[in-house]
């Protein structure tokens, strides 16, 4: 499977992913840490996380996929949302928990 396939898999096989560097319980970058304090403050319980620095190939194919130059990355609902500082941003006005409730209601 190509890299673009085997990215669109994995942002539509679950609600919401996050492309980071590291895992939620050891990140490897400081951005990559503050969106996952940013998903758990919203109360995030089920998401999926993929290491990039795991596998170079996602690691750059999800930079061009979002076309989008920088990690972490989030998709709710197979959708891109953006990286640490629009989630930031999507946080502090309240945009980003509205999201993740609609998502828990339709499901």
């Amino acid at each position: 499977m190509d890299t673009r396939k085997k990215i669109h898999a994995l942002v539509t096989s679950s609600p919401i992913v996050l492309f980071m560097k590291g895992t939620p319980q050891f990140p490897q970058c400081g951005f990559s840490s503050r969106a996952i304090q940013i998903l758990n403050a919203c109360g995030v319980k089920n998401m999926v996380t993929v290491d990039v620095l795991a596998d170079p190939e996602i690691r750059q194919g999800v930079k061009d996929y979002a076309n989008w130059p920088t990690v972490p990355q989030l998709y709710i609902a197979g959708e891109f949302m953006g990286g640490s500082d629009i989630m930031t941003e999507m946080y502090e006005a309240g945009d980003l928990q509205k999201c993740i409730d609609l998502l828990a209601s339709a499901h």
